[in-house]
């Protein structure tokens, strides 16, 4: 994932330079072991051998095995709210999910890198574990954003706040899975339009509801 930039205006120096380039060497070995002999099969020794950095240097840079796949996944659901809370209070909310969904995949280097992660995270059974029991989370997370979009108390029992949010990160998964099948052709924000359009009945997945 790309990493978090500094203030505006403020050069980065040397040392952020030198950081910056190792962490992307560490995230491409990473990248290709994993997709080269399987994501269980690839030790961290072994990417930090190859990478040519020691271990201790690798974990400073990714916290887990985990985030050398998909970067800091935390920092995908902060990315999420925070362009959620950013539009317009006269914005829509399921326009306002799409532009956090936008944000999120921004953070990949590319749709090269963002195939490589889908893929593996499709594939990979831990992986897939794991990124649903965090996908519940921020769901957790997004809920009060979503109420107050949709003019809910923020005590509300009612469950259509829930059922949007879970509708969205399942159009998502759907639309990644179709873009990984389709070896990344087309564009993943087209496929996810398509999916919401279909599930809510609707010609474009931005209309107001």
């Amino acid at each position: 994932m790309k990493q978090e930039g500094r203030a505006a205006g403020t050069p980065a120096t040397l040392w952020d330079r030198t950081r910056l380039l190792a962490s992307r060497d560490v995230l491409e070995t990473a990248l290709r072991l994993f997709t080269e002999q399987g994501y269980d099969e690839t030790t961290i020794a072994q990417i930090a051998r190859e990478a040519g950095v020691s271990q201790r240097t690798l974990f400073r840079y990714f916290g887990t095995k985990e985030d050398l796949l998909g970067g800091n996944q935390d920092r995908f659901g902060q990315v999420l709210a925070d362009a959620i809370s950013e539009q317009h209070a006269e914005v829509g909310v399921w326009e306002a999910l799409r532009a956090g969904v936008v944000a999120a995949q921004a953070l990949h280097d590319g749709p090269e890198q963002a195939l490589k992660r889908f893929r593996l995270l499709h594939d990979t059974a831990t992986l897939r574990a794991g990124w649903l029991e965090k996908r519940l989370r921020f769901q957790e997370d997004l809920l009060p954003l979503v109420k107050a979009r949709m003019d809910l108390a923020v005590g509300s029992t009612d469950p259509a706040a829930r059922a949007v949010i879970a509708t969205v990160f399942a159009c998502l998964d759907a639309a990644s899975m179709t873009w990984v099948d389709n070896d990344g052709k087309g564009d993943l924000m087209d496929l996810y339009d398509e999916c919401l359009a279909a599930v809510r009945g609707c010609p474009t997945a931005t209309s107001q509801p």
